[in-house]
């Protein structure tokens, strides 16, 4: 109760502190919230951000990690550069994890017991991954992933069509272009045929920074101008391959336009970043796993989370689908449905809270 008063009303201050830490040698910047007024040590997680130019100072993780102190937890969030540059770099995930919780160690903060590990979006299946490192799961207590993905081909397929699967059932929801910019804009030139697409890959990741940083959905017709200006930029024969990654806001993709694509650059970003596929490593995983995800996720489905629970087989595993958050908006629901959405929610918050 103390995180949902903190969360939605105005936090009380905490003491917040940046702190340096050795990342296998490079040395990179994190920061350290905790509850202001704790007598002695206190329970504390690591916190992983996304792929974001924002980084550890996104609003919503700031505002996250100061209802968590509310509630008696202290926590590390690490800054990974390179996540930050949008470089989908999955194999900085178990190192930063690493670092942070020997910065938080060292900080005297937390009580000496294993910590929690929490990962966002694109960090979600690597932090619960951590889980079954070794060397790492013996520090870890318990992890949570908000909004994770999977399964590599059925992401990168819904980002471009906005088709899923779930129980059977095959679910449209229109996709977040942020996704396929940050995905393209990390491995279209590595697709044959796309080999001399750097003016589109660079067009798209300036999309991507722009679209972090000013906050709007990616969908959202303020993009259209810079969208329009990029696309001057571009061979006229790739024309046609920007416009299929960077639609304008009235003019979306069709489910047919980017399934064969979405499959290639899976074969890519396999091949470039072998980490980038969780599978393996989440086999390994052996902490308790508490799964959140939007049911009208735009950006990763929520099809993916039931397919995180289903690649932990040694894992204690809970997931909860809600339709009280996603990555880009919350969908308008009927206030009765808060009778049992509410309930669900604040239980697998529980689960979450005393992890450590």
């Amino acid at each position: 109760m103390r995180y949902t008063r903190a969360w939605l009303g105005r936090p009380r201050e905490h003491d917040v502190e940046d702190i340096v830490l050795d990342r296998d040698g490079v040395t990179i910047p994190a920061t350290l919230t905790r509850p202001r007024g704790a007598k002695g040590r206190v329970p504390a997680w690591v916190v992983t951000h996304g792929i974001t130019r924002p980084g550890r100072a996104h609003a919503q993780l700031v505002r996250f990690t100061n209802a968590v102190a509310s509630a008696g937890i202290a926590t590390i969030v690490p800054e990974v550069p390179e996540w930050r540059e949008l470089r989908l770099a999955p194999e900085l995930s178990a190192p930063t994890i690493r670092a942070a919780i020997q910065g938080l160690r060292e900080s005297g903060v937390a009580r000496d017991q294993p910590v929690g590990v929490v990962g966002f979006s694109f960090g979600a299946p690597h932090a619960i991954a951590a889980g079954g490192e070794p060397g790492l799961m013996d520090d870890i207590g318990g992890t949570a992933g908000f909004g994770g993905y999977c399964d590599l081909e059925a992401t990168f397929r819904f980002m471009m069509t906005g088709r899923h699967e779930s129980n059977g059932q095959t679910h449209f929801l229109r996709p977040d272009p942020y996704g396929r910019w940050i995905v393209a804009a990390n491995y279209l030139t590595a697709v044959p045929g796309h080999e001399d697409a750097g003016d589109v890959a660079q067009a798209l990741r300036a999309l991507a920074v722009h679209a972090s940083e000013i906050g709007a959905a990616s969908w959202d017709a303020v993009y259209e101008p810079l969208i329009r200006e990029l696309k001057e930029g571009i061979s006229e024969g790739r024309q046609r391959l920007f416009a299929l990654l960077a639609p304008l806001a009235d003019a979306d993709t069709t489910p047919a336009d980017g399934a064969d694509l979405a499959e290639d650059m899976a074969t890519a970003a396999r091949r470039i970043d072998p980490l980038i596929d969780p599978a393996d490593a989440l086999s390994a995983a052996r902490r308790p796993v508490t799964l959140l995800h939007g049911f009208k996720d735009h950006l990763i489905p929520f099809s993916e989370s039931r397919r995180l629970a289903a690649a932990l087989p040694q894992a204690e595993t809970r997931l909860t689908i809600t339709r009280l958050f996603g990555h880009s908006a919350r969908d308008p629901f009927p206030v009765s449905a808060a009778l049992t959405e509410v309930p669900r929610f604040l239980a697998a918050l529980d689960r979450i809270l005393r992890m450590t």
